[in-house]
């Protein structure tokens, strides 16, 4: 999925800070996910599968340089033929974020992983959206999602959410002198307000449950039965054949 006005917001010293801090978060959480088939989705100015060691891995987008050209809700795919997958702002700036996620959920294997970067709107960034929604810049015009609403459409679809990460705690300022001033708060924010974070990172597993077949009471009455049948008429068989013998 290809954003308007992403590829310029990345080069600026505000974005270069945001996806920092989620190039770090997600190189941690891929480096030891492992299988055969590797995707990102989205957002293909940058590379979050940087730091995967899965041997086939590709980006896929609406527009780009990308390996698989696509919507991102009609993933052409073949279900449970991916191990891993990452989403970065897709969600919250897709017209069909449900469908986004049960395309994801049908592609994935058993076990499969999700990675999830999302702004946070319980944070100074989601207040400086609130404020700008009219401007439609890039990324306040996106619908920022909430961590228990994701975590709510993932359990729906059967995912068991596993590590969530916030960070970005500097407040969404431009000038790189008032980024770097305000960086204190990176080092304070995951002590005082840690779910206050300007965005989150996070990992959900593909979970398949397994069915148990009961049989029915009749079926184990009969089993016995036959069971037992064999016992039973074995003995006088044998005798009568010993009578006959002598």
């Amino acid at each position: 999925m290809s954003i308007p006005g992403c590829a310029a917001w990345i080069q600026t010293p505000q974005g270069r800070y945001l996806i920092s801090w989620e190039h770090a978060q997600a190189d941690r959480a891929v480096a030891d996910v492992f299988g055969f088939h590797a995707v990102q989705i989205g957002m293909p100015e940058c590379d979050y599968l940087r730091n995967n060691r899965i041997g086939f891995k590709f980006r896929c987008s609406n527009a780009g340089s990308v390996s698989l050209l696509s919507e991102t809700h009609e993933l052409p795919l073949a279900s449970q033929s991916v191990d891993l997958v990452v989403l970065p702002h897709v969600l919250e700036f897709s017209a069909h974020p449900h469908q986004v996620l049960r395309e994801v959920e049908r592609v994935l294997v058993p076990e499969g992983q999700v990675l999830i970067t999302g702004f946070n709107p319980f944070s100074l960034w989601g207040v400086r959206r609130l404020i700008a929604r009219s401007a439609g810049d890039f990324p306040w015009q996106g619908q920022f999602l909430s961590v228990r609403r994701l975590k709510d459409w993932l359990e729906l679809l059967s995912f068991e959410t596993g590590r969530v990460d916030f960070g970005a705690y500097v407040p969404p300022v431009t000038p790189p002198r008032w980024i770097e001033q305000w960086g204190f708060m990176d080092r304070a924010g995951p002590r005082w307000w840690p779910f206050a974070g300007g965005a989150y990172v996070i990992q959900a597993t593909k979970r398949v449950r397994g069915m148990r077949l009961v049989a029915p009471a009749w079926r184990d009455q009969r089993a016995r039965a036959k069971a037992f049948a064999p016992v039973a008429q074995r003995e006088p068989v044998q005798i009568e054949r010993r009578r006959r013998d002598d």
